[in-house]
């Protein structure tokens, strides 16, 4: 990791984001659904930072708390320098801008009784200054272009549109606003294959030319090591292992990154039939009564006596390369 500080975009400590549980008439709190616990990571400029998980992980739940959308339990969520775990609505409306998301259904997350116009226009001028139609209607157009969609079409709705269009639109939404980080939140799983491979490209070429940062958070282990530089591994809200992209599919040392690699499907038929599955046996334990120690323990073919009452620390094995495991 950086030890220059000012390398740093993002660097997010021990974050904490505890839901809780409510019955009765009186809403009494009865428990607390611990979706993230005590997660740590650091994102460079102009790098791209990958959390993959499997569904219910928390890894949705930490980029919402990195731009607020949830206050967060507890942690520190340092931006340029800047701690703002605890800025109110008014502190965080600038860091809005700087910071923007895009969202996982391109299907749901647009205004469908808008025009791509409207949309566009929308955050363009929410920062409050003024602009000419004009400057607006020039905007729009070199937003539409830079993701690849024919400015002819800024006068039709979301509906008129393809899944991998309506994406594109969502990723020009969110350069609107000029960012210097954006998160990705699983911005490929509900495309197909095909447009899946268009937008990760834009993307990456949009990082290029722009020097843009990237929090991308997916599910699948491919997609993520053709976008990230460094990649977390989740699991019942703790970061079981980081370590950069390329050493993923080299030296991954967690019995939980084994498992889920060990479930990506290889196009070569012959080494598919050398490979060795791992199948993982029971199911995610249920964030409300996490397990004690290690999360993974109950579903660890390693497990130990210490694995049920310790939590491991995430500590370095390798250069740049932290496990959290008693059984390395």
């Amino acid at each position: 990791m950086p030890k220059n500080e000012k390398d740093l975009i993002l660097k997010v400590t021990d974050l904490k984001m505890h839901f809780p549980i409510r019955k009765g008439l009186l809403a009494k709190t009865v428990g607390h659904v611990k979706a993230v616990d005590g997660v740590s990571f650091e994102i460079e400029r102009g790098k791209t930072f990958g959390l993959v998980g499997e569904s219910g992980c928390g890894k949705t739940t930490v980029g919402k708390c990195v731009l607020r959308i949830y206050n967060p339990t507890g942690g520190e969520i340092v931006y340029n320098g800047k701690d703002i775990a605890n800025y109110s609505a008014s502190e965080m409306s600038p860091i809005r801008r700087d910071i923007q998301m895009i969202f996982q259904d391109p299907y749901s997350s647009l205004d469908p009784r808008q025009s791509l116009k409207s949309i566009l226009k929308e955050a363009i001028v929410c920062d409050m200054k003024p602009h000419g139609a004009t400057e607006i209607e020039k905007r729009i157009s070199e937003l539409m272009i830079s993701v690849g969609l024919d400015p002819i079409m800024m006068d039709r709705f979301p509906h008129e549109l393809s899944g991998g269009q309506r994406q594109r639109l969502g990723i020009a939404r969110a350069l609107a606003c000029n960012p210097d980080l954006i998160i990705c939140d699983e911005p490929v799983s509900a495309l197909d294959v095909s447009i899946q491979a268009q937008v990760i490209n834009l993307l990456k070429n949009l990082q290029k030319q722009l020097g843009l940062s990237y929090l991308f958070i997916a599910h699948d282990l491919a997609v993520v090591r053709n976008i990230a530089d460094n990649i977390a591994v989740m699991y019942l809200g703790h970061i079981v292992e980081t370590m950069d992209s390329d050493e993923i599919y080299a030296h991954s040392i967690h019995p939980y990154t084994k498992a889920l690699l060990s479930a990506v499907p290889i196009t070569d038929y012959y080494e598919e039939q050398k490979r060795q599955r791992l199948p993982l046996e029971g199911e995610v334990p249920s964030p409300i009564h996490a397990p004690s120690g290690c999360p993974f323990h109950p579903r660890c073919p390693y497990a130990t006596d210490k694995c049920k009452e310790k939590m491991p620390d995430l500590t370095e094995r390798m250069p740049n390369h932290f496990v959290a495991c008693h059984n390395v």
